[in-house]
């Protein structure tokens, strides 16, 4: 993509209402735009990360064998008053009526729609286990809405769910989840810690949130070093084996927030292996038994002719938080560092002098090449100031800049560098080429 045609609103100037970083990274950026309290618009750029972001958590949730559905954002009351939840949920819920006078709500989280859906559609002890997910907006009436995406009103967010006829599935479902998680975050170049959790108004007995270390974390993390020193994207994982092994190594070590943070049990932890830092929370999981499925009477016929009660269990994942997450763990003072799996662009390319004849033919050689390689590049080829194509560039995080000017345009060269280390080197065009689109 061209920059003379492509859609990037930033803003030189720290917006006043932005608080943290991401916040105000993400507006400077060209990200995304507030269009009402807490509700953003996603613009190209943003967007661009946003289904890239979308399409990993797809992928580790296909691999499990969760197959993805559609559920609507707009739930009929019924449901919730069938749960019991409908007025305990708290004013979060927007509720609505439409022209019927048929009391509705904005879902906030879908477990009674999914129980529903599968309480009709599923009779007998052979339909099941199940795994089910959808990846779909989500509304909250936050009362303070702030922080931008990551603590907004309107989310998009990934939330799958396990049905079993025992607990003893419930587990294997949970445990599969558990692994699927430390590697969808893995693949966003995040380093993510299982703590045990509360299990908030979602209910049950059995919970797990996954925490990112980010300088400017909203909450206290206390944690073993082994975490940040394991790689699980080097395991071999099969699904349908038994992975409580992998669970019981990743939950056996010591880790906590500050609501659950023990410091007798944390001195035990060798004093050089003991971290401190802050962290964000970018997914949840929970087990929560029959809490859903005993009053929506989501039941299956089990073997013996008898009725079962399935178990239940809840994955959740902030997709569009975690935009915000990653660029909190990964930025500086210049603004955005993208990971390469989630970068909007691979590479910038930056043509310093467009009215030379050479620099725009190299450009233009190396531009052509690149996106016959599949490669995604954004070609600065705007005839501004360098200074602002630099800033720009920095601004936006792209993990690679291959940079030509009418000097290195002459001997066929470009200065390649690398915007999370800053180490630069003059190479040919070729070996620009051939680093981009190497596997």
């Amino acid at each position: 993509m061209r920059s003379s045609r492509f859609f990037l609103p930033t803003l030189r100037e720290n917006p006043t209402e932005a608080q943290i970083v991401s916040h105000r990274l993400m507006l400077r950026a060209g990200l995304v735009r507030q269009t009402a309290a807490g509700i953003y618009a996603w613009l190209p750029l943003g967007f661009k990360v946003l289904k890239k972001i979308e399409q990993i958590v797809r992928e580790e949730q296909d691999a499990t064998g969760c197959q993805e559905v559609l559920m609507p954002t707009i739930q009929s009351a019924d449901l919730w008053k069938e749960s019991g939840r409908y007025e305990a949920y708290g004013k979060e819920m927007l509720r609505i009526t439409d022209r019927h006078e048929r009391e509705m709500l904005y879902g906030p989280t879908n477990e009674e729609v999914i129980t529903d859906i599968f309480r009709n559609g599923a009779k007998s002890y052979r339909d099941v286990p199940a795994l089910l997910y959808h990846i779909q907006w989500k509304f909250r009436d936050e009362v303070r809405p702030r922080f931008g995406v990551m603590r907004g009103r309107e989310f998009l967010m990934k939330d799958a769910y396990s049905f079993d006829l025992d607990y003893a599935g419930a587990k294997r479902a949970y445990n599969k989840m558990f692994v699927a998680y430390l590697r969808t975050f893995a693949r966003m170049g995040l380093k993510a810690i299982p703590m045990a959790a509360d299990t908030g108004p979602i209910g049950g007995d059995l919970s797990h949130e996954f925490i990112i270390l980010a300088e400017t974390g909203e909450s206290a993390v206390f944690c073993d070093k082994s975490f940040i020193e394991r790689d699980v994207l080097s395991m071999g994982i099969d699904y349908e084996s038994d992975l409580e092994p992998i669970v019981k190594a990743w939950t056996t070590d010591y880790a906590a927030t500050d609501e659950k943070h023990d410091p007798a049990k944390f001195d035990k932890v060798p004093a050089d292996r003991q971290v401190q830092a802050r962290g964000i929370e970018v997914g949840h999981i929970f087990y929560f038994g029959t809490k859903y499925s005993e009053p929506l009477k989501a039941q299956v016929q089990g073997q013996d002719g008898q009725n079962v009660t399935l178990h239940m269990g809840s994955y959740g994942i902030g997709v569009s938080r975690l935009v915000g997450a990653v660029i909190e763990a990964s930025h500086d003072p210049k603004g955005i560092i993208w990971p390469e799996s989630i970068a909007p662009f691979k590479v910038g390319l930056i043509n310093l002098k467009v009215a030379d004849a050479a620099c725009g033919k190299l450009c233009d050689d190396l531009y052509a090449k690149l996106q016959q390689a599949g490669v995604e590049v954004l070609y600065d080829d705007r005839d501004i100031r360098a200074g602002e194509k630099f800033a720009e560039m920095d601004l936006i995080g792209l993990p690679w800049q291959a940079v030509i000017g009418p000097r290195g345009a002459a001997a066929g060269k470009v200065e390649f560098a690398n915007r999370k280390t800053g180490e630069k080197q003059e190479i040919s065009a070729e070996e620009a080429l051939n680093r981009l689109t190497a596997k």
